[in-house]
């Protein structure tokens, strides 16, 4: 089995614009697809920095000399290059989400199509888990979440749900968190807001946009003037993050203007965004959802 098809592969190394001698960042290895094409247009003087901190991505590791493998949460970019002897970088690829690999094995419980535990973890040695979030928050706090994070308009009445039945046992696998919710899945909706909701509990359990919002402060202090940003995002949260912080270098607020009611922002956009062809949907149901901007360090 395939572990992970990359989705807008040309697209997204394109607008890296690379340099063949420059040094460049993948920081979602996963199965290894942008970063072979990113290798294919380095020569020799060029080199990766990939990370992945899902030790099974460890398995796909490249054997070229110019290609280094980081077993970390790219939140922590920055450390991490300088530890391997570099502060500025000329471009830098992210491609946020699961990847399929971790979509298709059951015992991660990711996917609404399989019956496993409820882990959700990316890194599986941290503790907390799918299971911890839906056995163990306060009614309050996970309704936030659905809320918040899945944009379920139905949060409030699933966590009350949720708290009453994990009274009478935790609730321990992902089929049995559908039986509980049962109520709130009719038929034509069940999947999409299944979907909802394990989004909802996968960012929580992962940190997804505290991390995101980590990585992409840290970009502007590793790319080097004329460097590249490419990022493509899944769902309208992340990608909104994405589109503030390249427009503003900011989640929020506006920008501070000079005395001339100038602008001084990190990053100036490269072209419009770009949403995979038909063509590319229909080979890889999972590019659907799928959105690339790209970037250039001022």
């Amino acid at each position: 089995m395939e572990y992970h098809r990359p989705v807008l592969l040309k697209e997204s190394v394109d607008g890296l614009n690379i340099k063949p001698d420059g040094v460049y960042v993948d920081v979602t290895f996963g199965g290894g697809g942008h970063s072979k094409e990113i290798l294919s247009r380095l020569g020799p003087e060029g080199k990766l920095i990939a990370f992945d901190q899902d030790a099974d991505a460890l398995e796909n590791s490249i054997d070229d000399e110019r290609f280094v493998l980081v077993n970390q949460n790219f939140r922590y970019l920055r450390r991490f290059l300088r530890f391997h002897g570099y502060t500025e970088v000329d471009g830098i690829l992210a491609d946020l989400g699961v990847s399929s690999h971790q979509f298709d094995e059951a015992s991660r419980g990711f996917s609404i199509r399989f019956d496993g535990k409820l882990d959700m973890r990316m890194d599986t040695s941290k503790s907390l888990s799918a299971y911890e979030v839906v056995n163990t928050y306060e009614e309050k706090h996970l309704a936030s979440i659905f809320k918040q994070y899945g944009e379920l308009r139905q949060a409030p009445g699933m966590a009350r749900t949720i708290v009453s039945k994990r009274k009478e046992s935790p609730i321990e696998t992902t089929e049995q968190l559908k039986e509980v919710l049962q109520r709130f899945l009719p038929k034509h909706r069940e999947n999409k807001i299944l979907a909802q909701l394990y989004q909802a509990i996968r960012i929580e359990v992962n940190e997804e946009l505290e991390v995101l919002k980590a990585f992409l402060m840290q970009t502007t202090q590793v790319l080097k003037e004329g460097g590249r940003l490419s990022v493509i995002s899944y769902h309208s949260l992340e990608d909104r993050l994405v589109k503030r912080y390249m427009r503003d270098g900011l989640f929020e607020g506006q920008p501070e203007r000079d005395l001339y009611g100038r602008v001084e922002v990190p990053f100036k956009r490269v072209g419009k965004f770009i949403i995979p062809s038909e063509e590319e949907i229909e080979g890889n149901n999972r590019a659907r959802s799928a959105i690339l901007r790209v970037a250039e360090k001022i």
